[in-house]
């Protein structure tokens, strides 16, 4: 059975860096005129505002380090925070072009945006593909909102594929996964800035262990289980 660990010492994402880095410029340049030139009451509202603001954008960006052990190769591990808000069979025509079990995730403002892989594997494909920016909780993003889809091959000879979804506030999606890597586990495929989706597309005789409402979190929630190839 999975044993996690969760690093409790704070950490920020390489993708927040340079963002958190303009922030605190921006603290300064709005903030210093305040002080100058306005009367002591509307420079301690700016210096909370933007304070504020300081602390959501690092909050964001936060990057726990999330160890899992696992003695089965075939569970699939939540590769992202959020809820669970698509558990059904579905035609996936981009890559597959066949019915699988699609399961989404829905990733708030508040989730950890870090992406995790579900599984361990050969990464045949990682292809980024320009969309709309639709609400990440409608069924038509996964097919029109911009994404990037990542499919995995099991030492099973199973495939999987990983797909990551934009919303209507995300507007950048990074994606490290490369063709010919190899998936580890414990390992970020990548990150959403802003609320976004994941949705993953197994086999349809995968064993669910969540339901449809449930929250999970990424790299941390044993979320489903392969079936065993027949010898």
């Amino acid at each position: 059975m999975p044993n996690g660990i969760d690093m409790k010492r704070p950490r920020i994402h390489r993708e927040g860096r340079n963002l958190i880095i303009g922030t605190v410029l921006l603290l300064f340049l709005i903030n210093v005129p305040m002080y100058m030139y306005f009367p002591h009451w509307i420079f301690a509202i700016s210096l909370s505002l933007t304070a504020l603001l300081l602390v959501f954008v690092t909050y964001f960006f936060r990057n726990p380090v999330r160890i899992l052990e696992i003695d089965d190769p075939n569970f699939i591990i939540a590769p992202a925070d959020g809820r669970v808000v698509v558990i059904e069979p579905t035609e996936e025509n981009e890559y597959f072009h066949e019915k699988k079990l699609q399961v989404s995730i829905f990733m708030s403002p508040f989730n950890v945006h870090a992406n995790w892989y579900p599984i361990e594997g050969n990464i045949l494909v990682s292809e980024h593909q320009k969309g709309r920016h639709k609400g990440a909780w409608l069924p038509k993003s996964s097919t029109e909102n911009e994404r990037s889809l990542v499919v995995i091959e099991t030492p099973s000879k199973v495939q999987i594929a990983v797909r990551q979804v934009a919303g209507a506030m995300a507007r950048r999606i990074v994606t490290y996964a490369k063709p010919g890597h190899y998936a580890h586990r414990n390992t970020h495929l990548g990150f959403i800035k802003l609320g976004s989706r994941v949705d993953m597309y197994l086999p349809l005789d995968t064993e669910m262990y969540v339901n449809v409402g449930e929250p999970v979190r990424g790299n941390e929630t044993v979320i489903a289980r392969l079936a065993d190839k027949e010898e």
